[in-house]
């Protein structure tokens, strides 16, 4: 006798029905949120042929001429004149091959057409989501296993406590406090070259930020007080971009809430990837396989002096 448990009918999306029940015919997927894109570049001369990425830093040394003051002057019948010396150092990371293969069975695709909810385009948007939580999870924090870190935790960036800190329990002048205090942080460790212009911060810090007044007048919030008064608006000319990373909890990037203050510009940070592909379908016994497969690599922090983090806000 042929008997089909819950399990296996479920597979093909088709459930008993009442009656007197009204079944949503909507296909809710599960709840996820990813946020890379929006707080980092591509670099996308990356092929699926590449198994590394790399970069290179130059550094330039000339000692100074004859002048006390080090400049490099010279008189009109100098014959030793100083040189440049160029040190160019590359800094390579590993593309790592990611895939996933779909598949189902000839009578599983037919019943669910015949029930009008398609496995085969549901079992490809779950491998989507799946490509994008993974890209948010490397792009943010990297992965252990396989010795990666992300935007969110580079052992070349520098790391303190914040002077103030714990958010929740302070006014929006020593917020803001902390917040150019970061900013200045990462300035003056580029020699003053680049100021940061974007400012990631824990969703618990986040919120505290967006219903705090800046006083009891409720004429304007505090995160909107933060990107008008912060270094970043004075110095590159626009407001503070202020986002929330789920990353940022405590757990995750660090043993406490950080945030990171940055510059989202493709010299300075960038993520290599190679877009997924597929393969033609393939047909084995009763059936249909597909493999869908990519590459993706560290984030790239070119110039870590860019970056800085404080944690315990």
């Amino acid at each position: 006798m042929l008997t089909f448990d819950q399990q296996t009918q479920d597979s093909a999306g088709a459930f008993l029905v009442g009656e007197l029940e009204r079944l949503d015919q909507t296909l809710h997927q599960p709840l996820s949120s990813v946020t890379w894109s929006r707080d980092i570049m591509l670099r996308n001369d990356v092929t699926m042929g590449d198994e590394t990425s790399s970069f290179s830093n130059s550094t330039f040394a000339s000692a100074g001429g004859p002048s006390e003051s080090g400049k490099a002057f010279i008189g009109k019948t100098a014959n030793a004149i100083q040189a440049m010396q160029l040190d160019i150092s590359k800094t390579p990371h590993p593309l790592t091959l990611w895939a996933m293969q779909l598949g189902w069975t000839l009578p599983e695709l037919a019943s669910a057409q015949q029930a009008g909810r398609p496995i085969d385009a549901q079992k490809f948007m779950g491998m989507q989501r799946k490509h994008q939580m993974d890209t948010d999870e490397m792009v943010y924090v990297g992965d252990d296993s396989i010795g990666a870190t992300g935007l969110l935790n580079d052992p070349g960036v520098s790391s303190a406590t914040a002077t103030t800190g714990n958010w929740s329990a302070t006014g929006p002048d020593k917020i803001l406090a902390d917040v150019n205090e970061v900013l200045k942080s990462a300035w003056k460790e580029s020699g003053w070259a680049v100021a940061p212009s974007k400012l990631l911060l824990p969703p618990d810090q986040y919120s505290v930020i967006v219903q705090g007044k800046v006083s009891t007048a409720g004429n304007i919030s505090i995160i909107q007080y933060l990107k008008m008064n912060s270094l970043s608006n004075a110095i590159n000319g626009t407001p503070l971009d202020i986002q929330p990373v789920k990353w940022l909890t405590a757990g995750q990037a660090s043993a406490n809430s950080r945030m990171v203050a940055y510059s989202n510009q493709m010299e300075y940070v960038r993520f290599p990837m190679v877009p997924l592909q597929r393969t033609p379908v393939e047909y084995r016994d009763l059936r249909q396989l597909a493999t869908y497969f990519g590459r993706m690599g560290q984030v790239e922090v070119v110039y870590p002096s860019t970056i800085a983090y404080r944690d315990g806000i």
